[in-house]
């Protein structure tokens, strides 16, 4: 039986998830559909759910793997995706000192963006309070989990919600069309500069120009390339104001 404290912890992660959830069901049932439209079969797309737990790049894996991708492309893409998760993991790395192997196993399970920007603005709020409970260990853990282990379940049953509604869904109605606009919806809220702008035009562009790249690697060279661009464009950027100061 968990203390009040830890209740209280738990429970605060999941008040402060909780506005978040209704965007996180519909992609979440995508995720099933793109699965069952990628040929993987109920079975494989909720094991892909469990195991990668990351919505862009299970939307990707299906893509890759309903274009006859090979494994290691698939495999390697995803990493490219989520990269963005070992940033997190170091900026997270502080707040979590001293915590068992097990605890952070269980941090980086269940990581997401979600639960990454709720954490960190709460962790960093607190830790410029002295004497505050929640710059306990304990409490960050719970408070983390509360939020985390919702998205988790949440996603879950979104995903077999969607892998239901696509195995009973016509062929001919090639509702496969709806992940590009998924991704668009993604994309829009991340460009806010022109190091992004630059990125998501050049990542695009190429992604286009290298479509039939050999075994469905154009997609993952777009990645790359708008990668490379967004970090050239930042550096130039930052270049251009240091001299302008």
């Amino acid at each position: 039986m968990l203390s009040t404290d830890r209740q209280h912890a738990l429970m605060d992660g999941l008040r402060a998830v909780a506005p978040m959830l209704p965007g996180v069901v519909p992609f979440g049932m995508m995720a099933g559909i793109a699965a069952i439209e990628a040929g993987m079969g109920p079975l494989a797309g909720f094991a892909m759910s469990v195991i990668v737990f990351a919505g862009a790049s299970q939307l990707i894996m299906a893509q890759l793997w309903g274009d006859g991708a090979l494994p290691l492309v698939i495999l390697f893409t995803a990493l490219l995706i989520n990269l963005r998760m070992v940033m997190y993991s170091t900026s997270l790395a502080p707040y979590f000192g001293g915590l068992s192997f097990r605890g952070r196993s269980i941090i980086a399970y269940l990581l997401t963006d979600q639960a990454y920007a709720l954490s960190i603005t709460r962790f960093y709020g607190a830790s410029r309070t002295d004497g505050s409970q929640e710059n306990s260990l304990r409490w960050r853990f719970d408070y983390y989990v509360g939020i985390a282990l919702t998205l988790w379940v949440v996603w879950l049953f979104a995903t077999l919600a969607g892998i239901w509604l696509g195995a009973n869904i016509p062929a001919s109605w090639q509702v496969g069309f709806a992940l590009p606009l998924v991704f668009l919806v993604l994309l829009v809220p991340v460009v806010r500069d022109r190091p992004s702008i630059v990125a998501a035009l050049v990542g695009g562009s190429v992604a286009v120009l290298a479509h039939e790249a050999p075994y469905q690697m154009g997609l993952t060279i777009g990645g790359i390339a708008g990668i490379i661009a967004g970090v050239m464009a930042e550096s130039l950027l930052e270049k251009r104001e240091a001299t302008a100061e």
